[in-house]
């Protein structure tokens, strides 16, 4: 016991003294800090011993060094909005948060390119490039707060990626730190570039376990001339997958095609009204953007299909009954919490045809097993965010609760589908990654991430059981 006490007094001497004196005034271990850096939206938390915020290339490659000197984990962190724990650190961990490094360093409206560093806010760039009538299209429902940086680490998606795809699509090239300080500088300035492997997709997605992201060159996009977004209600849950599968078998790929079931339209209400109809079983909520003609034309298209089935479309009379829908679409996550404080939140995906049958098998769990499943998400590639609600405080619900993770995850592989979509692996899933991933891939991946980093002490123990 004084052995590992000693080694715990000196470790935090460590951080303390010579780690605080490499970084003067970017350094910190006071116990507020290592708090409010100890936990992201998966609400597991655990205190690190330091927290870093680097300014520059250098500072980074600076800490690296350190860590990599005196094998201390180092943990990578954006705004701290992921939710399958990727960014909680453990007690001998140092976080590195990328909040100051949050610049757009450039914009090139003719190449049509953006190059920022990664704590810039996801809101906030789309806000600088709508000035110069560009466009970026990833927008993940916490895009006013999560980073560029997070976003890339874990290849963050949103309600657009039906139409313009997730961020990997738009990333270019990347500047990034190895675990042995070592600098790197991955991908093209050119729309194409096939010069050995592809470094930039493979950090891509990579949950900050095998590179530190300094640098993003971002591929961006005209701004679409119009944007119509319509609403439709059913009473029925299946026939609103009915009606999804139906749009996109017509040939309309709306920009985005979420999907609210009844209790979770119920959940917003009750926590925010906006004044969406509480008597359905689900809402579609659906954009289409593009050349003004066209896309009045498949509005009305959509109108028709989901009349077929049972639907009644609403369409947003201007920008502010537009922003309404959104702000309402952004509430279900907060909401639901205070539903039930510790929701179990999993972001399946399954073919897009497979939505009925998903969605009809998730309503047979829920009355089997006598708790609420509440489900959103990106009908229109198939994403649904099966929210599990249960009570923490009450231990034989929540013990039941965890055990239809496991089902969820099964019904999901059953039907050709995945696991995680876009919230990555992390803490929360990687005990579940053997259902997904086979041994020789697993023993693959583990090898790639030996290479970048033998020691094993960037953000260590993350997606791997």
């Amino acid at each position: 016991m004084g052995g590992a006490q000693g080694w715990v007094s000196c470790f935090l001497f460590l951080m303390k003294n010579k780690f605080a004196d490499l970084l003067p005034g970017r350094v910190s271990t006071e116990p507020e800090d290592l708090v409010c850096y100890g936990f992201d939206a998966s609400g597991l938390e655990a205190a690190p011993s330091a927290v870093a915020w680097p300014h520059s290339l250098e500072d980074v490659v600076e800490i690296m060094n350190f860590a990599r000197s005196n094998r201390i984990p180092v943990i990578p962190r954006g705004a701290g909005t992921g939710m399958t724990g990727g960014s909680v650190p453990d007690r001998s961990s140092v976080v590195v948060s990328m909040e100051r490094m949050n610049r757009v360093l450039g914009i090139d409206r003719d190449n049509m390119t953006v190059l920022v560093e990664p704590g810039v806010i996801n809101g906030h760039l789309q806000r600088e490039l709508e000035r110069f009538r560009l466009f970026y299209p990833p927008d993940p429902a916490s895009m006013n707060f999560c980073t560029i940086g997070g976003n890339v680490a874990e290849n963050a998606g949103g309600p657009r990626a039906l139409k313009y795809g997730v961020t990997r699509d738009y990333v270019l090239g990347l500047e990034a730190v190895l675990p042995d300080g070592s600098v790197i500088k991955t991908g093209v300035k050119t729309a194409k570039g096939v010069v050995g492997y592809d470094l930039t997709r493979l950090l891509t997605g990579s949950e900050g376990t095998l590179a530190v992201i300094t640098k993003i060159l971002l591929r961006v996009l005209p701004m679409p001339e119009e944007v119509i977004t319509l609403m439709a209600l059913f009473k029925d849950l299946e026939q609103s997958g009915n009606a999804v599968t139906a749009i996109l078998a017509y040939g309309i790929i709306p920009r985005t095609l979420e999907f609210m079931d009844g209790e979770a339209v119920r959940a917003v209400e009750n926590f925010s009204p906006v004044g969406l109809p509480t008597d359905v079983e689900a809402i579609l909520l659906i954009e289409l953007d593009g050349d003004p003609v066209v896309i009045r034309k498949e509005a009305e298209r959509i109108s028709s299909i989901c009349s077929h089935h049972q639907g009644e479309i609403i369409m947003a009379e201007d920008e502010e009954a537009r922003q309404k829908i959104w702000e309402a679409r952004r509430a279900i996550s907060p909401a639901l919490y205070h539903l039930k404080p510790a929701k179990i939140n999993e972001d399946i995906v399954v073919p897009r045809t497979k939505i009925p049958s998903m969605l009809k098998k998730l309503r047979e769990l829920s009355e089997e097993s006598g708790i609420m499943i509440v489900c959103f998400g990106h009908a229109g590639d198939g994403n649904i965010h099966v929210n599990i609600m249960a009570d923490k405080e009450n231990k034989p619900e929540y013990e039941k609760a965890l055990g239809l993770v496991k089902e969820v995850f099964r019904m999901t592989l059953d039907l050709g589908g995945t696991i995680s979509g876009e919230h990555g692996v992390g803490l929360t899933k990687k005990d579940y990654i053997g259902m997904e991933i086979s041994p020789v891939e697993m023993d693959l991946m583990k090898k790639i991430k030996n290479v970048f980093d033998p020691l094993n002490i960037l953000n260590p123990g993350k997606i791997f059981p």
